[in-house]
């Protein structure tokens, strides 16, 4: 699992640094797959082999996650030079402009502010950024409030609210980074290329109701198809975490069709899985670890057992947030 593709930044506060990775990296990575013995193939062929038990064939899917234009303009010639297949999971409502990159504004609001005050009575009014480690500090106390202590709407209105009052340009910011739909076009016209789906709005489906989780997962899928002329067959569930998907959003991509869907839990794919590709793991290329070792461990499966265990070590049921973010993936 992947987000962005570009230089890596020189700036000391980058709390959403694991959300992207170097060119170079990404080469790298390809390389150390294959020379570990892993076939790189399309999610296509790979859910096929998963569900048919294939031998002892070893293969890799790579994936990217919202649509982001690094993504055709530096991601997509690496990966045509390697022939390497890979899959976009595209937020539609990023690509349409109506929906926000909240976590990137958050960044730089703090990033460009000694202070940010949300509201009063909000426990979180007022907080102080003037060095990195308060920005860090005040990055985290302000990702809780919005994922964990208000609703997926109310989030999306805090920080409308603050885009407004701190004079970031949403719509901007998503013509800045994310992909149009001439450009989704493009990478859709290539075999080597699966556009799959990722909502419309990229609301944590856990955290809404049945029929509001649906109709995102609806409207994304219709717009996709609107759009490229293909229904995608494969999902990404926004964010993927514990907190944001669970048993109940599994049926619902399930019963509206899809090949398989994919969380951010780490993991290896197993046999286990083939009984059920809704509730896919992925390996995060996390852009904190960009090293080569990194890759090779991964693909051992090792760091995912120890996951495992911590969750188990935290709840003995699930995960809490603390621990999946020993983990980084996406946010």
């Amino acid at each position: 699992m992947m987000h962005h593709v570009r230089p890596s930044g020189a700036e000391p506060f980058q709390p959403n640094r694991h959300l992207e990775i170097s060119p170079e990296f990404l080469r790298s990575a390809i390389e150390r797959i294959r020379a570990n013995g892993y076939e790189i193939i399309s999610i296509d062929e790979a859910v096929d082999l998963l569900k048919s038990g294939y031998g002892h064939r070893r293969y890799a899917v790579l994936t990217f996650d919202d649509g982001y234009k690094d993504n055709l303009e530096i991601a997509y010639p690496i990966l045509k030079e390697l022939n390497a297949p890979f899959t976009v999971f595209v937020a539609s409502g990023l690509v349409d402009r109506t929906s926000e990159l909240w976590w990137v504004a958050l960044e730089r609001i703090i990033a460009e502010n000694e202070e940010v005050v949300i509201t009063q009575g909000s426990g979180v009014d007022g907080l102080s950024c003037r060095t990195t480690a308060e920005k860090n500090a005040c990055f985290e106390k302000l990702l809780d409030h919005l994922t964990l202590e208000v609703g997926e709407k109310d989030q999306r209105l805090v920080v409308r609210a603050l885009a407004e009052r701190y004079g970031v340009d949403m719509e901007a910011l998503a013509d800045e980074l994310v992909m149009t739909w001439d450009q989704v076009r493009t990478l859709s016209a290539d075999p080597l290329v699966t556009i799959g789906a990722h909502t419309h709005d990229h609301f944590a489906m856990a955290r809404l109701d049945a029929e509001d989780a649906r109709t995102d997962v609806l409207t994304g899928l219709r717009r996709l198809e609107e759009e490229t002329g293909r229904r995608p067959k494969h999902f990404a569930y926004p964010y993927g975490k514990p907190y944001a998907v669970e048993r109940r959003d599994a049926d619902i991509v399930r019963e509206i069709g899809f090949a398989s869907s994919v969380t951010t839990l780490p993991g290896v794919l197993q046999s286990v899985n083939a009984r059920d590709p809704m509730m896919l793991p992925r390996v995060s290329l996390n852009g904190r670890f960009q090293d080569p070792a990194v890759i090779d461990q991964y693909l051992t499966g090792a760091p995912f057992a120890l996951y495992r265990v911590a969750r188990w070590a935290a709840t003995g049921f699930g995960v809490r947030s603390g621990v999946s973010r020993f983990f980084p993936s996406t946010r």
